[in-house]
Order: C-alpha cells, then sequence, then structure tokens
C-alpha cells in the first residue's frame, strides 16, 4: 500500500500545465496521491501528467465554464471514486495597464480565471464528492500583489484580493462538514511568467534584467524568492491531515516581503 502525507486522497489541480501546478501535482502523487490535473494547453498538461507516473491523469478543461468544470469533476469522481483536495491554481495575470486605459475584455477575463473558476470548481467537489462525505480541503492562491495595491495591475490584484475574502466565507460555510479551506498567497517565484514580468520592467526603466531583479528581492528580509517548490510544499501540509485544525487562512509566501503579524 502506497504510504505518504496524503495516502488514500485524491486531488484535482487547476492550471496544470506549466508553473507550479506540475510541481504540485508530481509532489502530491509523490506522496501517496491520486491527482487529475486540468488545462486548457491540453499537450502540456497531457506531458505533466505523464511525469507524475501512473497515478495522474489529464483533461482539458476550460475553467471559466461550468459544463467543463462538472465534467472534469465528474471525471476524477469516476476515475478515483472522489475528491478530497481540490486546488485552485489556474491564474491569468492579464495585461499590465493604466486604470484609465483598463478595458472590460482584459478585466473580466481576469477575474473569469482567478475568481469565477475557483467558484466553480469549489461548487462542484462540494456537491459531487465533499458535502456527502463530510470531509474536503479546499486550497485556493492568491499572490501578495493584492497586498501592495501594485499599479497598473487593478484587474488581478482585485481578483486575488477576492479570493482572500472568498476563503475565508467558504471556510466558515463549509466547516461544520468538516471540510477546511485555505489560501496560499505567494509573493514573486521563479518562473518563466515572473522573469518576463522582469525583463518587460526592466526594459520600461531603462535598466538591466539583474539589476531589477535584485532592486525586487532587495524588499524582502530573506533577499531571496520563493521556488515552485516550496509553494507545493507549503500546499502539501495544508492539504494533509497535518493542517486538520487550520481554515479560513491566507499563508503568505515570499521570503519576507511582507509581514502582517
Amino acid at each position: 500500500m502506497t504510504q505518504g502525507r496524503l495516502a488514500g486522497k485524491v486531488a484535482i489541480i487547476t492550471g496544470a500545465s506549466t508553473g507550479l501546478g506540475p510541481v504540485m501535482a508530481k509532489l502530491f502523487v509523490d506522496q501517496g496521491a491520486k491527482v487529475l490535473l486540468c488545462a486548457r494547453r491540453e499537450n502540456l498538461v497531457r506531458e505533466a501528467a505523464a511525469a507524475c507516473g501512473p497515478n495522474a491523469v489529464a483533461i482539458r478543461a476550460d475553467v471559466t465554464d461550468e459544463d467543463d468544470v462538472a465534467a472534469l469533476v465528474t471525471h476524477a469522481v469516476g476515475e478515483f471514486g472522489q475528491v478530497d483536495i481540490m486546488c485552485n491554481n489556474a491564474a491569468a495575470p492579464g495585461s499590465d495597464t493604466w486604470v484609465w486605459e483598463q478595458t472590460l475584455e482584459n478585466w473580466n477575463a481576469t477575474i473569469g480565471v482567478d475568481v469565477t473558476a475557483a467558484m466553480l470548481c469549489t461548487r462542484e467537489v462540494l456537491r459531487q464528492s465533499m458535502l456527502e462525505r463530510r470531509t474536503g480541503v479546499i486550497l485556493n492562491f492568491s499572490s501578495t500583489a493584492a497586498l501592495r495595491g501594485m499599479p497598473r495591475k487593478t484587474h488581478y490584484v482585485t481578483a486575488k484580493a477576492a479570493l482572500r475574502a472568498f476563503t475565508q466565507s467558504v471556510a466558515n460555510e463549509v466547516g461544520p462538514y468538516g471540510i477546511r479551506c485555505n489560501c496560499l498567497v505567494p509573493g514573486s517565484i521563479a518562473t518563466d511568467l515572473w522573469q518576463g514580468w522582469v525583463q518587460r520592467t526592466a526594459t520600461e526603466q531603462g535598466i538591466g534584467y539583474d539589476a531589477r531583479r535584485t532592486a525586487l528581492l532587495s524588499a524582502t528580509a530573506l533577499r531571496d524568492i520563493s521556488t515552485t517548490d516550496d509553494v507545493a510544499n507549503a500546499a502539501l501540509f495544508l492539504a494533509s491531515d497535518e493542517s486538520r485544525t487550520i481554515t479560513g487562512q491566507s499563508i503568505i509566501i515570499d521570503a519576507g516581503g511582507v509581514m502582517l503579524g
């Protein structure tokens, strides 16, 4: 019998084609879970699932679409019998723009992926598995950008701030059913997406990549940046029974850039 911190658990991870998603999926499988990875980019998510081994499966899904979300949860229940962990990891940064130049398309698309999708996935795992079984863990993924009110990101910071409020409300609703809901709040993560943003903003400021990176990291207590492994390890803890009395919390992972105390 497979042993591990998630032995016997079944997880769904959205946004699982690149970045944090595949790393989290591999860690969860290594810790005994069976995992359904979903994303819109079918080839990439299937590659990610294959890298996790036989206890992972992939499905293409648009998590902003009600029918797709219902189908992916049905697929997980059909494949594995239940859903114990829902990781609402899918995210869209949108296009950086001043608020006076903000477009409704950019705004709605960001809210759709970052907030509405989390609601739809949460709703479906509760309906199809967690409420009846009176057990489960829901993890949402916010960003410290929402704590800083970063300029040119009204769409993104609004979406990510909403996730923290959504987490608290859900935690209160599902707590009596033995279900927990928490939110991970990473700062910068060393991904291709972040590196591209550093390069873009460095170019805008007329400085080099290294200078921009150093300036950004100097604002953290550890003068460091989180890796996808760092965030995945925190998710593992919150997904496991080790955190059984932790719910409704937003956990910051950013090398000491934001300290709410």
